[in-house]
């Protein structure tokens, strides 16, 4: 079944609904209505409906969505046919950290090399990730059949990464750095900053102060 190109922000609830109803299923629950998944992701049951509407399921009116056959179609539509090979540039406290977190995570998508300069990580691995560096980049991208890659190394040397990566037909870029990346419109990117999202729940927390005062 072909679905239609989705938007970012529809593929990135999908992605949760996906993470919730796994969590769902694990606590022995089988079926779940759509004002449950929005109450889970502070969303409405209308946007579920639609969201879920998108990827051709349906659920029954009296007892809602069934929890593994909506996740087996999200997987469907959102993950690779085959695995996406993954490279992961930093290996410092971040990058290990995500190394660690992800291990496992999703079967469709595994991080193969890690990269940094450090002398005292080349050569080791982390969580299983053999650590390269950072001048192989262009080799072991294709020796490795990597076409994405994670950005976790100090922001004053992100462009300099990421001038290889586009140089070397990377398709996607997650950026953990606070750097704006000059990359072509052709290749997706993906920015977390964690420090503006501190700043962001800071600033709500501040307005909520202010608003008991």
């Amino acid at each position: 079944m072909e679905f239609p190109s989705l938007p970012p922000k529809t593929v990135e609830r999908l992605s949760q609904y996906r993470r919730i109803l796994i969590s769902c299923s694990q606590d022995g629950r089988t079926h779940i209505f759509s004002h449950e998944l929005a109450a889970k992701l502070s969303n409405t049951p209308v946007q579920v409906r639609r969201d879920i509407m998108l990827v051709g399921y349906t659920g029954n009116l009296r007892k809602g969505y069934d929890v593994l056959e909506l996740a087996e179609r999200i997987g469907e539509v959102i993950d690779a046919c085959e695995t996406l090979r993954v490279a992961l540039i930093g290996a410092g406290k971040l990058g290990t950290a995500v190394l660690s977190y992800f291990k496992g995570k999703r079967s469709k998508i595994e991080i193969v090399a890690c990269f940094d300069v450090a002398p005292e990580k080349l050569g080791k691995r982390f969580e299983g990730v053999l650590c390269y560096h950072q001048n192989e980049l262009p080799e072991r991208i294709t020796e490795l059949n990597i076409s994405m890659a994670i950005l976790a190394l100090p922001t004053e040397f992100a462009n300099d990464a990421a001038k290889v990566l586009v140089e070397n037909d990377i398709k996607g870029i997650l950026n953990y750095t606070s750097a704006n990346l000059n990359i072509p419109e052709t290749i997706y990117l993906e920015q977390y900053d964690m420090v503006t999202s501190i700043e962001k729940v800071a600033y709500f927390v501040k307005q909520s102060k202010i608003a008991n005062q």
